[in-house]
């Protein structure tokens, strides 16, 4: 089969890496498409405020006249002085069951980062790490949430057979919340807010949540600052995501602790389940996909629990499991059992330790691989 692999350099590659994913996984059951508006902001210049400080190459794949793959490669600049390592990132790579097309496309962006001053290619991982990120290697057979990622099986063997090993994994659960909270786990949440001067705050309208929204990003960054694949956001990329973020949260479903100084001590943000929704909307809100979403956002089945953060220093302290309780009260008012997790770093054994009160199972698992490419 003859490939030519073209760079992204006008509006109409920039559609075609877009749309590749919706021709690939057409029929797929398991598959949630992004928005592709979503999509085509955040991979251009103007549209996306991490282009601040990385730079970017996106490739597309051809054969016949058909796509047939896709990657992207990213030098973030401020990854590289927190970690302190050349490594570049690999992005958004999808390809037909073909090793030669995935082959050709990863030395495409091997060969760029190399030129760059990269020593070692890693991913896939986004511009932050509330952009795409891993490579699903358990749990094809599971609908992921909106804000997790779906990825083609035999993907994993193209990157093993291109010299990428594991170079960390995120763990996805799927809780089933109790009918009813145990009095263990109400009498220790009475402790804590006795003992600590904690108290908990819950939103009812969007206003209250956005006032609220600059501290919450500040935890983040506090609370998110040392993992894996993590830096600190600047300014104009907080406002990005609480542009892009606050239009579908539900107020009800985030909430807070405060300290006895008033200060954020933790935060929880979920949401409705989407996922569904999202794939009736194919992609687009017009003609009826902002219906689907609406509709899924006012009568929750299940809820997808986003981001939970902690000040680092009350990470032992029960705070997460606080968070948890008050998140259990207004899934219970609604009638809702089962809960789907974003990705957790497989080594942050704080977190995970989260779900030891509530019947859960660890479903999917997502992989970032690394290869040294000098």
């Amino acid at each position: 089969m003859q490939i030519e692999v073209k760079i992204v350099d006008n509006d109409k590659m920039l559609r075609e890496f877009v749309d590749l994913p919706y021709k690939l996984y057409a029929g797929n059951r398991y598959w949630v498409p992004p928005m592709k508006a979503d999509e085509l902001k955040a991979l251009r210049a103007d549209g996306n405020p991490a282009m601040d400080f990385c730079q970017a190459r996106l490739w597309v794949a051809f054969s016949g006249g058909r796509c047939v793959g896709r990657i992207g490669a990213i030098v973030n600049r401020l990854w590289i002085e927190k970690n302190g390592r050349n490594y570049g990132r690999l992005t958004r790579f999808e390809s037909i069951d073909d090793l030669q097309v995935a082959t050709l496309l990863l030395r495409t962006a091997e060969d760029w980062l190399r030129a760059q001053g990269m020593d070692h290619a890693e991913g896939p991982l986004g511009f932050t790490n509330l952009d795409h990120q891993g490579l699903l290697v358990e749990g094809h057979d599971w609908l992921p949430s909106v804000a997790s990622d779906y990825s083609a099986a035999y993907y994993s063997r193209f990157f093993e057979a291109n010299g990428y090993r594991k170079e960390i994994d995120w763990l996805e659960f799927r809780l089933t919340f109790p009918a009813a909270l145990p009095q263990k786990s109400l009498k220790v949440a009475a402790m804590l807010k006795q003992r600590y001067g904690l108290r908990t705050v819950s939103f009812s309208t969007k206003a209250e949540l956005a006032a609220k929204a600059p501290e919450i990003f500040d935890l983040f960054n506090e609370a998110f600052g040392q993992l894996f694949g993590t830096y600190r956001f600047p300014q104009p990329l907080i406002d990005f995501y609480i542009s892009k973020y606050m239009p579908i949260l539900v107020p009800r479903y985030v909430k807070m602790v405060e300290d006895a100084e008033g200060r954020a001590a933790g935060f929880i943000i979920a949401l409705p389940s989407l996922s569904r929704a999202m794939q009736k909307a194919g992609g687009r809100l017009l003609p009826l996909g902002w219906w689907h979403l609406m509709r899924a956002l006012r009568h929750p089945r299940e809820i997808d629990l986003l981001l939970t953060g902690v000040r680092p220093e009350l990470q032992k302290l029960g705070v997460a499991a606080l968070l948890m309780n008050e998140l259990w009260e207004t899934a219970h008012a609604d009638g809702v059992t089962f809960v789907e997790t974003t990705g957790m770093l497989e080594n942050n054994h704080v977190a995970i330790q989260m779900w030891k009160s509530f019947e859960h199972i660890q479903h999917k698992r997502k992989r970032c691989y690394l290869k040294k490419i000098i």
